[in-house]
């Protein structure tokens, strides 16, 4: 298939779009293209905005909660208006905080799916599509499946490697309609769907304070540093893809207000500008109604800080980020989190309200009649302007005095409302459409970092009493022994380490010591790690030497096909004549504390690491173990540094051990893992610490 018959296919795809949102009435189309390689869905054709300004939304994840998503996945999607959104998409309704109605419909054909098709309209559309809506979408969407199967069978797939813009329809006006508006006693201009100047009138000019040379072909908020601010290109955008009037004010400098009145359509942007009085002070600076002078950049540091919601990890994490980041941006005074678990409400946490009222939410039954409880059994937001006469009308509730308004945001996350976003603030505060469909998608993103973070708490429990059960409960008390272990675990998620250590008692005057670390952080991990320590106790008991415990148990890994290996360090003591035989499978060499204060890295014959090798050969030595001497074992998260070399590590861990008291191994043992915890945390580093010092007491 020749180049030209190629473009000529793609040329025929970009006609049937332009073709459907003509017959549909939509203003905004795009074709989104699946690319399974890396299972996203990628924009390949737009009609209706600008390249620029469709970048934002350009890919998305195949599994992602998000319209176009899940219409690739093979679900078609209606959503009427804003607020229907943030509802069902409350990440998708920020990142487009715009009055929209959207359908997004499969693209499939031949038993192949190719992608998604998205259609915009103003949020003015009917709720439900109409049947020749439907008729046209569907036909559409046949329509450019069928080429993108014809390409395929040709040899040419449509790939989503560069987005194609769809040309609007042409301007209906050409330039002798210009002396009409120069009569006008304010300034006019035009912007094109990238936003640039294509026309202004003098009065424009004088108003803005710049010249026409610098402002044709620019963009408003680009060639005005006084415009400079990522809310008034947002004023146009929201124009531009609601096709609804729009209206923001600028202080043009030192002292001027102007009034910015934007009226969109399929090829553009009328602006008018005229003078206009300084906003009040008590003004709500967040999402005004057009009608009112807005103060810029709230929606977009709102977003910004929503985005700290993806990074909190646990519900401790969403609580503090939602309270101490989010709450002074949306111009609440306070705040609570509610959920509702197994008929009754919890609180997680609050800022603002009084202790008694918070409280007073706690382990309140769902069948209470209160503005919570019917949050979440309706799943609608309730909005009180007035707190007085939510008062009235729910006498039997008790609500903070001191609060004037309220909001009530049901928290939507897995197909069902978990909880209630409750908002409280100290004076009188209206609530605009735009402010409410903001405050709803955002309960909607906390709804589903909750859910996150409670899945996450949950599996960190798990994994964490995975690793204890693994673990010995309680080492055993043996005569002339002081032994102390720490253990800490640096578990993310079901990120098990595979670090372990025992003791064991083997009669009356020898004991056997061992500490390892199994390669990986996962549950397979941590069962392997439960194995090993499972069979060197097992070994060990029966009478066997070091190298024949490290040996049989490398020889339990090989049969058992385990594809992780381990290193494994294990040491009989000997009570009786205080000496100790000790053999390692590549694990760090011990250190010993001598009475008389100095330390000693041992040298160990290295054997290779278990489950290499089906018989390889393991050495031990003997050392000797006076009364007095601290014998330290420990693993790679202890002495590990990014950066730095292994061996200085363990020099440094040495001199450490030589600088602490041996009296007191417990606090000998908590300033070696002190130390190790500010490294870790200085490199952000994420491996298990074990130690095990033993001390030798025999004279």
């Amino acid at each position: 298939m020749s180049a030209e018959e190629g473009a000529s296919t793609t040329a025929e795809v970009e006609r049937a779009l332009a073709e459907l949102v003509r017959a549909t009435g939509a203003h905004i189309g795009v074709v989104y293209l699946l690319k399974p390689e890396d299972q996203t869905v990628r924009m390949a054709f737009v009609t209706g905005v600008s390249q620029r300004i469709a970048m934002p939304w350009s890919q998305v994840a195949l599994a992602a909660t998000v319209p176009v998503a899940e219409a690739a996945r093979g679900r078609p999607v209606w959503v009427a208006n804003h607020a229907e959104l943030a509802r069902r998409f409350p990440r998708t309704a920020l990142a487009l905080p715009y009055h929209v109605a959207m359908s997004a419909v499969p693209l499939a054909s031949g038993g192949t799916r190719w992608g998604a098709l998205l259609q915009m309209w103003p949020a003015t559309h009917a709720p439900d599509l109409s049947d020749q809506e439907t008729w046209a979408i569907d036909d559409g969407a046949s329509r450019i499946s069928g080429l993108l199967l014809r390409a395929m069978q040709e040899g040419h797939p449509l790939r989503p490697t560069e987005l194609r813009t769809v040309s609007p329809p042409l301007a209906r006006h050409a330039e002798p309609g210009a002396e009409l508006t120069e009569r006008f006693p304010e300034g006019t201009c035009a912007l094109d769907l990238d936003g640039r100047i294509t026309f202004l009138t003098k009065h424009a000019v004088d108003l803005l304070g710049s010249s026409r040379e610098g402002l044709l072909g620019a963009r408003l908020w680009e060639a005005l540093p006084w415009l400079n601010d990522p809310g008034y290109e947002n004023s146009y955008l929201g124009a531009l893809f609601s096709r609804l009037p729009a209206s923001f004010t600028a202080l043009r400098p030192p002292d001027r207000w102007l009034a910015f009145h934007l009226y969109p359509d399929a090829t553009g942007i009328s602006v008018r500008i005229t003078p206009c009085e300084a906003p009040r002070d008590d003004v709500d600076p967040v999402l005004m109604p057009t009608e009112e002078p807005a103060r810029p950049g709230n929606l977009f540091r709102l977003l910004h800080l929503s985005s700290t919601l993806t990074d909190a990890v646990g519900v401790e994490d969403v609580t503090e980020a939602v309270t101490n980041q989010i709450m002074p941006v949306i111009n609440a005074q306070a705040l609570a989190l509610v959920t509702a678990d197994e008929g009754r409400l919890h609180v997680l946490g609050w800022r603002g309200f009084r202790g008694d009222i918070a409280a007073g939410f706690d382990r309140l039954p769902v069948t209470a009649d209160t503005p919570v409880v019917r949050t979440i059994l309706s799943g609608e937001p309730l909005f009180s302007t007035d707190g007085d006469e939510l008062r009235r009308t729910s006498p039997s509730v008790r609500m903070d005095p001191d609060k004037s308004s309220f909001a009530y945001l049901p928290m939507f996350a897995s197909g069902r409302t978990i909880g209630c976003c409750v908002l409280g603030y100290d004076r009188r505060h209206t609530f605009s459409l735009d402010e409410r469909a903001v405050l709803t998608s955002l309960a909607g993103v906390i709804a589903q970092a909750l859910e996150r973070a409670r899945l996450y708490d949950s599996k960190n429990q798990v994994a964490l009493g995975l690793q204890a059960a693994l673990l010995p409960q309680e080492l055993p008390k043996i005569p002339s022994l002081q032994v102390v272990v720490r253990y800490l675990p640096a578990t993310d998620g079901l990120d098990i380490g595979g670090d372990f250590y025992d003791l064991i008692r083997l009669d009356d005057t020898s004991a056997g010591a061992v500490i390892g670390d199994v390669q990986g952080h996962n549950v397979n991990a941590a069962a392997l790690m439960g194995q090993v320590r499972t069979a060197v106790h097992a070994y060990a008991s029966a009478g066997a030497s070091p190298d024949e415990v490290l040996a049989r148990t490398n020889r339990l890994l090989i049969d058992s096909c385990s594809t992780l290996f381990t290193s494994c360090l294990y040491a009989h003591l000997d009570l009786r004549d205080n000496r100790a035989r000790l053999a390692t499978a590549g694990h760090l060499p011990p250190i010993l504390l001598h009475p008389d204060g100095h330390t000693e890295i041992l040298d160990v014959p290295t054997g290779i690491l278990l489950g290499v090798e089906p018989q390889p050969e393991y050495r031990t030595v003997d050392v000797s173990l006076p009364p007095g001497s601290v014998l330290a074992f420990y693993t790679d998260g202890l002495v590990e540094v990014p950066g730095i070399d292994l061996g200085r590590s363990i020099d440094e861990l040495a001199a450490q051990l030589g600088e602490g008291d041996p009296r007191s191994l417990e606090s000998l043992s908590e300033t070696l893992v002190r130390c190790a915890e500010r490294t870790r945390q200085s490199f952000r580093g994420g491996d298990d610490i074990a130690l095990l010092l033993i001390k030798s007491e025999r004279e």
